[in-house]
């Protein structure tokens, strides 16, 4: 059957699968499968309770919840009855949260967890419109969902639902999907049936999907990146299982060996820490093979180009050392997506010669979301790069600063409420202009090079991009988070939080003692250790580039207190606010 509307691919699962795990996640430490007909079942039960309590197609529905078999209840029940979604993340601010509720005019919002519904319980006489809150969990004081499912049990009424749908085209509005962006209020993305379908069916070949296959996930279904992903799993009849949380990804890896998952860069780099760190406590024979190994997987190229004697070296690393690795994954996957953030070729590289292949690809909440994407196969790869342009879509490069503009079928119908918004970045000839800067390589390979807005300018003139530099930076697994800053300035200079996990275990292991984690950042062991690798850094730099008076501060950056979008990207200007007093030091008079 022809694909147009999301929902349409609950009617393909329908008649073509007979999964009994389709959607999985743990209750009280077991694996709870639904099947294909669960989820049939339970879709329409929602669009039959919403209905029933008086909602009418276009008013808004609220998802704020962690990732769950629930969720996609709610999202292809909501989506059955014309009625847009718009997901919120769990841990938004509660200036953000009323801001969004009564921007969409939210009528109904699902949650999870008991501090959401606090807030709300705070927010009462600011929210108008909402009017129903539902709890997937247990929460005292709020309806369950078990009750709402009810609800449309008892008054379910088919035909309503399949008269609905028919009316529902592919250029209706799917979702809202609110930007966390690191400056200004949230912007209301609106993003059609078409923009999500079409970007599914232009990135079907990014993997050789079957029925088979489990998917772990555990990004945020809130946002553009992983919802895109779960709609790809159940196109391709992917089995979904969601992890329990971020601390349990190694363990839920192991427990259902999946053959797929997608990653922040973030992720990946404390995934390689953790390999790292193990590798330190090995002694004798062990150690000189994983050293080896390592050194032989920095130096990795793609599609056999290093030659037969590399490759013998590699396969013996591969029994010895890698095989190990992907064991802590589960052993069976075949494939790893990463997006949201450039990705530190080294980590690519790595992963890459140990057979656990990353596929980096590029987009954005308003191009919904790839753009671009590398693949597997030879020539369809090239490290650095976000892979070749996917089908039906248009990429440019800006001649006068080099910003990538692209046109497709995936981009945004606009922003909600927001025209003025809407015209500033799509232009009268219908390009987007993304805010990143790129160029092609290779064979028509995209590469980002920097955010045009995050790019700042010296004193002395020089344009200097943080983003290269904090990567370089976070290749050291003692520094968890930092910061580049000197817009303006004579040289450039970073903030740095040391990583108190990686320094715990290197005191530990050398027997020196710990100063406690509010104080470890001014221990000369520490300074001594991330120096170091400030010097080598400074060393791959242009002079002006290079970083000077770095300070270490204590402390860490969350998407709860401010400093991080829940994509971990830095807010910038939030950061520079908090340690106004470090900055001035570090710039201040008599340097």
């Amino acid at each position: 059957m022809e694909i147009k509307r999301v929902f349409d691919i609950l009617d393909k699962l329908k008649n073509t699968s007979t999964k009994d795990d389709i959607l999985t996640a743990k209750e009280n430490k077991q694996w709870v499968k639904h099947s294909v007909a669960d989820f049939v079942n339970k879709a329409n039960y929602v669009g039959s309770a919403l209905l029933h309590l008086g909602l009418k197609s276009s008013d808004s529905v609220a998802i704020m919840a962690s990732n769950m078999p629930e969720w996609n209840f709610v999202d292809y029940g909501a989506q059955q009855v014309a009625m847009p979604t718009a997901p919120i993340f769990p841990t938004i601010s509660t200036g953000d949260l009323t801001y969004i509720l009564n921007h969409c005019e939210a009528k109904i919002i699902f949650i999870s967890e008991k501090s959401t519904y606090q807030k709300l319980a705070s927010l009462e006489a600011e929210l108008p419109h909402l009017k129903y809150v539902f709890s997937f969990h247990p929460i005292e004081g709020v309806k369950s969902f078990s009750e709402f499912l009810e609800i449309g049990k008892q008054n379910l009424d088919l035909n309503k639902i399949e008269a609905i749908k028919s009316k529902v085209t592919e250029n209706d509005l799917l979702t809202l999907l609110y930007t966390s962006g690191t400056t200004g209020q949230p912007k209301g993305v609106m993003i059609s049936h078409k923009n999500l379908v079409r970007n599914v069916l232009n990135c079907e070949d990014i993997a050789p999907f079957t029925p088979n296959w489990r998917a772990l996930s555990f990004l945020p279904l809130n946002h553009v990146y992983e919802r895109f992903l779960n709609t790809m799993y159940l196109y391709q009849n992917v089995s979904i299982y969601y992890a329990e949380n971020f601390e349990t990804i190694g363990d839920n890896c192991r427990d259902i060996k999946p053959e797929i998952f997608v990653a922040v860069p973030r992720v990946l780099e404390r995934v390689l820490e953790k390999i790292m760190s193990a590798g330190e406590k090995l002694g004798g024979f062990k150690k000189t093979i994983f050293d080896w190994s390592v050194r032989l997987a920095e130096k990795y190229e793609l599609d056999g180009t290093n030659g037969a004697w590399y490759e013998f070296q590699r396969k013996i690393c591969d029994i010895m050392v890698y095989s190990k690795w992907r064991a802590a994954v589960g052993g069976n996957v075949f494939v790893i997506v990463s997006g949201g953030a450039a990705l530190n070729p080294k980590v690519d590289r790595i992963f890459a010669c140990a057979n656990l292949k990353l596929l980096q690809g590029y987009g954005l909440t308003e191009t919904c979301v790839v753009v671009a994407v590398n693949r597997l196969g030879k020539g369809n790869q090239m490290f650095g790069t976000v892979g070749h342009v996917i089908r039906n879509t248009e990429v440019k490069i800006a001649e006068e600063d080099g910003e990538i503009l692209m046109k497709g079928e995936s981009l945004m119908m606009g922003y909600y409420k927001n025209p003025q918004a809407t015209a500033e970045v799509i232009d009268e000839q219908g390009w987007f202009h993304t805010g990143d800067i790129g160029k092609f390589v290779g064979n028509n390979f995209l590469k980002i090079t920097d955010r045009k807005k995050e790019i700042f300018k010296s004193s002395a003139g020089k344009y200097i991009s943080p983003v290269a530099i904090e990567n370089k930076l976070k290749e050291s697994r003692f520094i968890e988070h930092c910061m580049v800053i000197g817009e303006g300035q004579k040289y450039a200079s970073a903030l740095i939080i040391p990583s108190i996990l990686n320094f715990k275990e290197h005191f530990n292991k050398n027997n020196i003692e710990w100063p406690g984690t509010h104080t470890a950042h001014e221990h000369d062991e520490i300074k001594k250790i991330i120096n170091a690798h400030i010097k080598a850094v400074n060393a791959t730099l242009a002079p002006y580039e290079q970083l000077k008076r770095c300070q270490f501060i204590s402390g860490v950056w969350t998407v709860e207190s401010g400093e991080i979008t829940p994509k971990l990207s830095l807010k910038r200007k939030v950061i520079a606010e908090k340690n106004k007093d470090v900055i001035t030091k570090i710039f201040g008079e008599g340097d």
